[in-house]
């Protein structure tokens, strides 16, 4: 049963850093779109939080503690590696910030229109999922390394 919680970990969380990555590019891809063409950009961005990136955070972070009281049930040595528990911390805090914050902004923006009255809250929430989608995306890779450092 290790093995298919090992595999769910794995697919989720290469979902989250895949779907960060590409919402990444096509930020950066954005910077040269004109105001209109930012809320297709938007939009996109919000599909990939809402099937890839949030789905892959869940994924990563059930399976995770899944295979922790695996480890912790069967008296692994591994249950006391500090590696091991930046992995969870920087995992699950990381997931937090997708969820509770990341994926509410995405779908925000999806919504508004970015050249009319909410030109202004638009760009306040691009600032906002900005932010956020880089401080989740350096602690789902400080928790890549961590795992990395385990064995």
């Amino acid at each position: 049963m290790i093995r298919f919680w090992l595999f769910l970990h794995l697919l989720g969380f290469t979902m989250w850093l895949g779907g960060g990555l590409a919402s990444m590019v096509a930020g950066i891809a954005g910077k040269r779109e004109g105001r209109e063409g930012l809320g297709a950009i938007a939009r996109s961005q919000s599909a990939a939080y809402k099937a890839i990136i949030a789905p892959g955070a869940i994924f990563s972070v059930l399976s995770g503690l899944m295979l922790t009281f695996s480890v912790m049930g069967g008296g692994g040595e591994m249950g006391s590696s500090a590696w091991l528990g930046v992995m969870q911390g920087a995992g699950v805090l990381g997931a937090l910030l997708v969820l509770l914050i990341g994926l509410p902004t995405a779908a925000k923006l999806a919504r508004l229109d970015p050249v009319g009255q909410g030109a202004q809250y638009f760009d306040e929430l691009r600032s906002r999922q900005r932010l956020v989608a880089s401080i989740s995306g350096t602690l789902a890779l400080v928790a890549l390394v961590a795992g990395a450092m385990v064995r």
